[in-house]
């Protein structure tokens, strides 16, 4: 089952985050001219440029974004890969159709649209930015910046190019208002984007101080499944020389884990601390398309 999951899970989390993407767009954005920057913000703002008001739309956003992505998509597939090129087209033609077609729009408040469209868009973006693909356009430009800022955070570089977008809608709307809402949801939608790529990949670290080290590293052995790591130790009272257990678990084991060690040691000082994209054996491995 794992490894179905590894195989054809990124086309899963592709749709559904594609999915979440074009609705967050449709159902809070669009209806109040707010966009998520990127692509497809450039082409809400070339749309209101191209099409007068009042008559039948020359162009609609969707088939502009899908106008717009055809070079990039030479582009990533070139520097990134099949699986992302694909992967990408699947993205970029589920959200598109959906932008254009879900006429749904549940308030008209923009603050509202704002920061909802921004919390849902980001969240979209973020399971498909997991699964190794984009919705196309900016994400493409964003992947690619990433090969080279690899300590820059994913949502930070899709916000620097949604500031330039965020300026152009305050000045083709004729509104700095909507300007200012827009920042709003270029804002959230970076920050979702980071907390789903990186704040759901957590675990925690466990430091146990205990004289019986020797059977508690063989319990969580054992009983959890993983490996600990002896860190040599010398109490500041006692002067005694000892080992702190050093273990990486899911946060779901933490229960299991102290009943195991204070089963063992009722006065063991058990020290938890939050960690993040833990790589190695049993838990992720490391590639060069990781974020």
């Amino acid at each position: 089952m794992k490894k179905q999951w590894e195989k054809f899970g990124w086309v899963l989390m592709t749709i559904i985050g594609s999915a979440i993407f074009g609705a967050g767009y449709a159902i809070f954005l669009g209806p109040n001219n707010l966009n998520a920057g990127g692509i497809s913000g450039l082409s809400a703002v070339i749309v209101q440029l191209v099409n007068p008001k009042g008559n039948i739309p020359l162009i609609s956003v969707g088939i502009l974004t899908i106008a717009i992505n055809l070079p990039l998509f030479a582009i990533g597939g070139l520097k990134i890969g099949k699986r992302f090129f694909f992967g990408s087209l699947l993205g970029l033609g589920l959200s598109s159709l959906i932008m254009d077609y879900l006429p749904v729009a549940l308030t008209l408040e923009p603050l509202l649209a704002a920061l909802y469209g921004g919390v849902v868009t980001g969240f979209g973006l973020g399971l498909v930015f997991m699964a190794g693909t984009s919705t196309g356009g900016s994400d493409i430009v964003v992947r690619l910046v990433k090969l080279k800022a690899k300590n820059t955070n994913i949502g930070v570089i899709a916000m620097c190019f949604d500031v330039f977008v965020v300026a152009l809608t305050g000045l083709v709307f004729g509104n700095v208002e909507n300007a200012l809402y827009t920042g709003i949801t270029a804002f959230l939608c970076s920050k979702i984007i980071d907390m789903v790529v990186y704040g759901f990949d957590n675990t925690k670290v466990a430091m146990i101080i205990s004289g019986q080290y020797e059977q508690i590293a063989q319990v969580v052995s054992d009983k959890l499944g993983r490996g600990a790591t002896y860190l040599y130790s010398q109490g500041t009272y006692s002067k005694r020389d000892s080992k702190v257990v050093l273990v990486a678990v899911y946060p779901k084991q933490i229960a299991e884990l102290k009943e195991l060690v204070v089963g063992i040691d009722p006065n063991a000082f058990i020290i938890l601390q939050e960690a993040h994209q833990v790589l190695g054996d049993g838990f992720k491995r490391h590639s060069k398309d990781s974020l």
